[in-house]
């Protein structure tokens, strides 16, 4: 049996894109600012824990102290494509495998904030104060 060079660039192209996109799965738990990957703050840690309530997060608003360390878990009622966890803000951007991941980042600009599933569908507010 004689296999064609396009079935074989194709599993190559195949294989290439598999890879890639593992990597920005497994890469996605960026942080904010510009300080090489490290989250610097007061000291303080807000620790915040998102639920699922009429298929949002709940509780829908989050107020915070600027300057503070936010971390942000999902709890085991959070499903599907509210697991990709992104606050555009600050950089954030991750899928929260299990209720023990988190992001986290230093809340270090006052104002409101969206964070949201990556697709959208799920919304909620931060405020920094």
């Amino acid at each position: 049996m004689e296999v064609k060079k396009s079935t074989l660039y194709m599993i190559g192209i195949l294989i290439v894109v598999i890879l890639i996109g593992n990597f920005m799965l497994k890469s996605g738990n960026a942080v904010s600012g510009g300080n090489n990957g490290k989250v610097i703050g007061t000291g303080e840690i807000e620790k915040i824990t998102l639920s699922m309530k009429n298929y949002n997060y709940y509780p829908n608003t989050v107020k915070v102290k600027q300057g503070s360390t936010v971390r942000m878990y999902l709890d085991e009622s959070i499903y599907g494509c509210l697991r990709s966890f992104t606050v555009p803000a600050f950089g954030v951007k991750k899928y929260l495998k299990t209720p023990e991941d988190y992001v986290e980042f230093v809340a270090n600009k006052k104002g409101e904030f969206t964070f949201a599933c990556s697709m959208g569908m799920g919304t909620g507010k931060l405020i920094v104060e």
